[in-house]
């Protein structure tokens, strides 16, 4: 899951970065002048709104999905408090073992 994760947060940095470097190049064609031209502005003007859409949407979604695994976390950990505690300190226990090797 973590995995995924990365994986979406990566996806939805690397759409910021088509979205605005296509609006840089919308401002430096501007002046162009041509049919053809006009028609791939106005297409491009297009797609980068809807993807803008969908990024917002991603980033909604995202943050509800996050919402949602801590709730559940927190309503687990309220559940079983002593198993939790027993799992973070077994946890600590080899992140120490881990450590102390170095």
């Amino acid at each position: 899951m973590e995995t995924t994760e990365v994986t979406r947060e990566k996806l939805a940095a690397d759409l910021r970065v088509v979205v605005a470097d296509a609006e840089e190049l919308l401002r430096a064609t501007a002046t162009a002048a041509g049919e053809k031209a006009a028609a791939a502005r106005v297409k491009v003007q297009d797609s980068l709104e809807a993807a803008k859409v969908r990024l917002a949407q991603f980033s909604e979604a995202s943050a509800e999905h996050a919402k949602a695994a801590a709730r559940a976390t927190d309503d687990y950990v309220h559940d079983h408090p002593w198993y939790a505690v027993g799992v973070a300190a077994l946890v600590g226990l080899v992140l120490g073992a881990l450590i102390s090797r170095r």
